[in-house]
């Protein structure tokens, strides 16, 4: 198989993972409130392991490559605050103009951040596919398997705002989707206009967006819900599978 053609369909079928987050939309209605709250706290944990281990440590390197040690730290905290910022504003927007339904407006704040997130995802396992397969083909698995977790984080409460088992699909078919759009971007445009200093301050910033929507939408919401057992449990978990994928690959 042609190369490319083999880097566009891991990098494809590693975004596509998304979609199988809509799973624990076929649960039992009885199971409605355990589900949110699990899913939601379970979503946080993937998401600040995800921000802490991986985002800020790659924007770091990054931006090591350009800033000593001083500069690189404090350009990357300002990023990071950058994307806090960024990331309330949204919430303030679409709270304001689209709906005030708190599960609904998290399902659309996950699906913005992630596709921010997967972007740059497609952009690197494109890259490391075409240069090494045997690399290419590890990412790939690494990011399908967190891909799903995230897809989580869009399907649950866009499912349970809605009654839409079509539309949480659709949120998570887009989201996953925008990680074969990072491999287009990588194959027509890498060469000439992504640097390290743009991809290092595109990580930063998608780190302070994950980690506001963490700490201040999902942690909370999943709190609202009365399962302080189930939201302890399901952030731990979260974070567990994170740091396992982490170590794995």
């Amino acid at each position: 198989m042609n190369r490319t053609i083999f880097s566009f369909s891991i990098t494809f079928l590693a975004g596509i993972a998304t979609i199988l987050g809509i799973i624990p939309c076929y649960l039992k209605e009885k199971y409605k409130d355990l589900t949110i709250a699990f899913s939601l706290a379970f979503s946080s944990g993937v998401m600040l392991t995800i921000s802490i281990l991986s985002l800020i440590p790659e924007a770091v390197s990054l931006f090591g490559k350009i800033f000593k040690i001083m500069p690189l730290v404090l350009i990357c905290l300002i990023f990071i605050v950058i994307g806090i910022l960024f990331s309330s504003m949204i919430d303030e927007k679409i709270e304001e103009k689209f709906t005030k339904n708190k599960l609904y407006k998290l399902g659309l704040i996950s699906v913005i951040v992630l596709m921010l997130h997967n972007i740059p995802e497609g952009i690197t396992t494109f890259i490391s596919t075409s240069t090494n397969m045997s690399l290419g083909l590890s990412l790939s698995l690494a990011i399908a398997l967190h891909n799903i977790p995230e897809g989580i984080a869009i399907a649950v409460p866009i499912y349970y705002a809605t009654g839409s088992r079509k539309r949480a699909f659709c949120y998570t078919l887009i989201s996953g989707f925008s990680e074969f759009f990072g491999a287009v971007i990588a194959y027509l445009f890498i060469a000439r206009y992504i640097n390290n200093f743009i991809l290092a301050i595109i990580l930063a910033m998608t780190a302070g967006i994950m980690i506001h929507i963490a700490i201040y939408e999902l942690l909370p919401n999943s709190l609202d819900y009365k399962k302080k057992k189930v939201t302890i449990i399901g952030f731990i978990i979260g974070m567990i599978i994170m740091l396992l994928c982490e170590k794995l690959f």
